[in-house]
C-alpha cells in the first residue's frame, strides 16, 4: 500500500504533551513550590525522602515505567530480580569493584552514595582506598581518571551532572581520547569510563537537563552510551568499564527510580556497537536513545492506531552507533525520524540523517525527519513545552 508524504509527520502527532513532567499524569510530577513555602506544608519532601524516593516524584507517583525488552529473544543470564535504574547502576559498580581488583569508583559525594544512591554502600564494603570522594573539581576528576588509567588502574569517575562535565571538557577530548593515538600506541588510558547523569529531569531548568552528547561526538577516541533502562544499563556499563577504550556513559536521571525492569544478579555485558530493535514496523524507521526511547514507543503505539507501523530503535551506544541496523530499517519502511533530547542544530540526529541518506538514497519516500529541543538554553518555568519538542510530538 502506497503511503503519502505525510506519513511520518503524522507520527510526530502520537505523543501526548508533556510526557514525563505535566503533573498529574505524568510519570514524574514536580512537587508544587507551593508545598515547600513552609515547614507545616513539607509533606511531600518528608514522604519523598520516607519512601527513599529522588524529591521530584511526588507521593502518589506510579515508580514504574516499564522497559520493553528487544524484539531478539533475551539471552538466560541467570537469576533475575525487578529492580530500577539507579539499582542496576550500583550492581554493575558492585560486580566491576568486586572481579577487577585494580577498579576504583570516585566523584563528588560518592562515598556516601552519591545524589542519586548509585554507589551506596559501595564504601563500606570495598574501603575508602577504592571508594572515594574528590573535591569540587570536574576537571580535576576527569584528569586524575586518565592518570590513574594510563598507569594501569580501572577508572571508573562520577560527574556528578552532565551539565557540570564542561570543565572536564579539556581533559576528556584533549588527554582521554587522543591518548593512544599520540603515543602510536604505546600507552593507553582505555580502563576509563565517566559516569553522568544526562537529561531533563522534570523540574531541572538549564543547568540540570541538558544532553551533552553531541559535544563528545566529535572527538575521536572515546566511546559514549546511553542506556533506555536498567537491563540495559547495567549491562551496558559493564562493557564500557572492561572496554580497551575511553567511555562515556550518561544517565537518564529521569529514569532512575521510574525505569524497571527483570535485571540479572549475576555478571553479564551487552554490545557496545549494538542497536537495540524495540518495534518491528513497516512504513517509518524511528530512532532514538534515553528517556525519549519510551515517548517515540508511545507516539508508535498511539500511530499504530491510525494504520502506521513504527519500527523503534533504541541506538544506545552514540558512538560507534550501529549505522547497519539502522540502514536495513530504512531500506525496509522508506522513511526516518530521529528524535533525541538535545537541541537541534548539530545534534547527533543530524549525523544520522546526512549518514543514511548517503547510504539509503534511493531507499526514502520522505525527508528524514527530526524531533529534538530547541534552540534554546532548557527553561524552568517553560520545561513542559521545551522537553524534545513535546509540542511536535504531541
Amino acid at each position: 500500500m502506497f503511503l503519502p508524504h505525510t506519513t511520518t509527520s503524522r507520527l510526530l502527532s502520537r505523543l501526548p504533551f508533556g510526557t514525563f513532567v505535566r503533573r498529574g499524569t505524568s510519570s514524574l510530577p514536580c512537587i508544587p513550590l507551593s508545598s515547600l513555602s513552609s515547614p507545616a506544608s513539607s509533606s511531600p519532601w518528608d514522604s519523598a525522602i520516607a519512601n527513599k524516593r529522588y524529591f521530584a516524584h511526588g507521593a502518589g507517583t506510579d515508580l514504574t515505567v516499564a522497559c520493553r525488552t528487544s524484539t531478539k529473544p533475551r539471552r538466560d543470564d541467570g537469576p533475575t530480580s525487578r529492580i530500577n535504574l539507579f539499582t542496576a547502576i550500583n550492581s554493575a559498580l558492585h560486580i566491576a569493584l568486586e572481579t577487577d581488583p585494580t577498579a576504583c569508583v570516585f566523584g563528588e559525594d560518592v562515598a556516601f552514595g552519591g545524589v542519586f544512591r548509585c554507589s551506596v554502600d559501595l564504601r563500606d564494603k570495598f574501603g575508602p582506598q577504592r571508594v572515594f570522594n574528590t573535591p569540587l573539581s570536574e576537571q580535576g576528576i576527569a584528569g586524575m581518571a586518565v592518570g590513574m588509567a594510563a598507569v594501569g588502574y580501572t577508572a571508573i569517575a562520577e560527574i556528578q551532572f552532565g551539565d557540570y562535565i564542561f570543565p572536564a571538557f579539556d581533559q576528556i577530548v584533549n588527554e582521554a581520547a587522543k591518548f593512544r593515538y599520540r603515543s602510536g600506541n604505546n600507552w593507553n588510558c582505555g580502563k576509563l569510563t565517566i559516569r553522568s547523569s544526562w537529561g531533563a529531569v522534570g523540574h531541572g531548568g538549564l543547568y540540570h537537563s541538558q544532553s551533552p552528547e553531541a559535544y563528545f561526538a566529535h572527538a575521536a577516541g572515546i566511546k559514549i552510551v546511553i542506556p533506555r533502562g536498567p537491563y540495559q544499563a547495567k549491562g551496558l556499563l559493564l562493557s564500557c568499564i572492561r572496554d580497551e577504550n575511553p567511555c562515556l556513559f550518561f544517565e537518564p536521571k529521569a529514569l532512575y527510580r521510574v525505569a524497571t525492569d527483570d535485571v540479572p544478579t549475576g555478571d553479564y555485558m551487552l554490545n557496545l556497537s549494538e542497536a537495540d530493535v524495540l518495534r518491528e514496523g513497516s512504513d517509518v524507521t524511528a530512532v532514538a536513545w534515553g528517556t525519549q526511547v519510551h515517548r517515540v514507543l508511545r507516539a508508535a503505539e498511539m500511530a499504530e492506531k491510525e494504520g502506521i507501523s513504527v519500527e523503534v530503535i533504541d541506538l544506545q551506544t552514540i558512538i560507534p552507533w550501529d549505522v547497519d541496523t539502522v540502514v536495513n530499517s530504512v531500506k525496509k519502511t522508506g522513511r526516518l525520524l530521529v528524535s533525541h533530547e538535545a537541541q537541534q542544530t548539530m545534534g547527533f540526529a543530524a549525523e544520522i540523517a546526512a549518514a543514511i541518506q548517503e547510504r539509503c538514497f534511493f531507499s526514502l519516500e520522505a525527508p528524514i525527519k527530526r524531533v529534538t529541543g530547541y534552540d534554546t538554553p532548557f527553561p524552568l518555568a517553560y520545561e513542559p513545552v521545551s522537553i524534545t519538542a513535546n509540542a511536535a510530538l504531541g
